[in-house]
């Protein structure tokens, strides 16, 4: 994995030094609070619903044991013990006080980290295939190319100040397991003629106004490629409307110009940038791809796994396939079943970090479903860390099921939020937990957000639920069909909302609706969805007595 340069070290350290002045200035009351917003907010820093909030950025979700033991530190030391990881591989601490925050920003320097461009309208932290480097489907790595866009955009005296924020995803696999097409831009690597490049995805994004990426170009070349990510942000940049922030972000761009004007935009840009180029990208790349390297695998060796239901549930639920024979891609849940979906104590933390020195070759991923992965696990190694989750309280078999729910902060700690998330997650994890039904409902992803920002991803959830007010009064409205994958779809409104205490009721409904419905045991909620359409899903959802409610929706 990379480390950092003494370029590198040297600029974290000076950001430090000026935001530490920032800080004290705000304390002393130099600076007003709206002043000190766009300062803070360069730096990682919200003002949340009851306290700061400080973002770290984890570049293309990629830690190794010491940097996880750092963060556990900082969680432990200057927040309440634990820290809550989201949906773009970041980890945030929710409770610091002000005047600590330079200091934490200094530990996070000590281990190659660091808070830049997590806020604001800039590029903010480059995300990637949590499986990247490990799985057996994959093209390529995509963090080497992953961490070329982050050097390029970090700090990039054009792009400070854009019309909104701008989020850039990368995938080395088909399986696409970064939700590229719900991205500003998302690249997915691809091969030509023998040549790796990748295709161009431009325009994506969820919130108030969901939309599905548009390609903007089927191949694009290794070495072309940070002049054409320039070209597309100088576009938007020149084109976006900065008049009404609801419209600002390039996905609203591209629909109101059109993806052929757009292109012909890029086209001629891109034209002028290359000749800047010269070289140096490719150079860069060239270095930093040697950083990336695989670790040396070691010969497999012969294992009897434990035949134990815990274990076996374990192996088959929380661990995939690895391109190395003998080894597992192992996939730590933070949802166990009643607790904050991405949330890991400072113990936790620990003790994920001292399985990836001890048995995953000191790598960890974080992916953008809130779970922790090891993504390189030799298979006699298995039976002793699911002994170690499990004495830590990580050993939940979950992964991809009901209760690995991807939800927002929601009003718990948001201030933009209208509603509640985490409870709702909770309530319906420990709700099928009590019915023994979701290794029996199998493959589902659903996700929650509480307000129409869409942090928890609903519009790709094959189950959506979006929190909103209504007068006062939380309710919960429910879309079907969402795919994040590489065919991505943005799901369909069921009717009108439900109440708070009446969500989860509403969700066993219409999974009791689905057992019934599939044809056997191997047709998931999505493929039933798709072959049954709507309808028989809705008459669940709304019983006779509310059948004039769901008509006037």
């Amino acid at each position: 994995m990379y480390s950092y340069s003494e370029f590198d070290e040297a600029f974290v350290r000076e950001r430090v030094a000026q935001f530490r002045a920032q800080v004290e200035r705000r304390i002393e009351g130099s600076l007003t609070e709206d002043e000190f917003k766009p300062l803070r907010l360069m730096n990682g820093l919200y003002l949340q619903l009851h306290a700061y909030m400080l973002r770290v950025a984890i570049p293309y979700g990629t830690l190794n044991g010491r940097q996880m033991r750092q963060l556990a530190m900082i969680a432990r030391r200057w927040d309440k013990g634990y820290g809550h990881f989201t949906t773009r591989q970041n980890i945030q601490f929710n409770w610091p006080e002000l005047r600590d925050v330079p200091d934490m920003l200094d530990a996070l320097a000590d281990v190659g980290m660091h808070a830049i461009q997590t806020s604001g309208n800039t590029i903010r932290n480059v995300t990637a295939d949590h499986f990247a480097g490990a799985a057996a489907d994959e093209i390529a790595d995509p963090r080497p190319l992953a961490e070329l866009i982050r050097q390029w955009s970090t700090d990039h005296p054009e792009f400070q100040f854009l019309p909104r924020k701008f989020k850039i995803a990368v995938t080395g696999s088909p399986a696409d397991r970064a939700v590229t097409a719900a991205h500003d831009i998302g690249l997915r690597i691809v091969e030509r003629d023998g040549a790796q490049g990748v295709q161009v995805i431009v325009g994506g994004g969820l919130g108030r106004t969901p939309m599905i990426g548009k390609v903007l170009a089927e191949f694009v070349p290794e070495d072309d490629l940070l002049p054409y990510l320039e070209a597309v942000v100088a576009v938007y940049n020149l084109l976006g409307r900065r008049d009404n922030k609801y419209k600002a972000r390039i996905k609203i761009t591209v629909h109101e110009n059109g993806i052929e004007e757009i292109s012909r935009l890029v086209d001629e840009e891109f034209a002028r940038r290359k000749p800047m180029f010269q070289g140096v990208d490719q150079a860069l790349l060239s270095a930093i791809r040697a950083q990336f390297a695989p670790p040396v695998f070691a010969e497999p060796q012969t294992t009897a796994l434990p035949a134990d239901a815990a274990f076996r549930s374990f192996y088959d639920t929380n661990t995939g396939p690895h391109r190395a024979p003998g080894y597992r891609i192992v996939t730590i849940s933070l949802k166990s079943h009643g607790a904050t979906p991405g949330d890991a104590t400072a113990e936790q933390m620990e003790v994920i970090a001292d399985l990836a020195e001890r048995y995953g070759h000191d790598e960890i991923r974080i992916s953008h479903e809130q779970n922790v992965i090891l993504p390189h696990v030799p298979l006699h190694h298995l039976a002793a860390i699911h002994e170690a989750l499990k004495d830590a309280g990580l050993s939940t078999a979950n992964i991809g099921l009901v209760s690995d729910i991807i939800a927002c902060p929601g009003m718990d700690y948001c201030a933009l939020a209208t509603a509640r998330s985490i409870p709702v997650a909770q309530e319906i994890a420990t709700r099928f937990d009590e019915l023994k039904l979701e290794h029996d409902i199998g493959p589902l992803k659903i996700k929650i957000s509480g307000c129409i920002n869409a942090c928890g991803h609903h519009h790709v959830g094959h189950i959506g639920i979006l929190g909103l007010d209504r007068a006062g009064v939380e309710n919960y409205q429910i879309t079907l069909g969402g795919d994040a994958g590489p065919d991505a779809v943005i799901g369909e409104r069921t009717g009108p909302g439900f109440a708070y205490d009446e969500i989860v009721p509403a969700i066993e409904r219409l999974l009791r609706a689905y057992l019934d419905l599939r044809e056997d045991r191997d047709e998931t909620f999505l493929d039933a969805y798709r072959r049954v359409g709507m309808a028989p899903f809705k008459a669940a959802l709304y019983p006779a007595s509310e059948e004039a409610r769901a008509d006037a929706a």
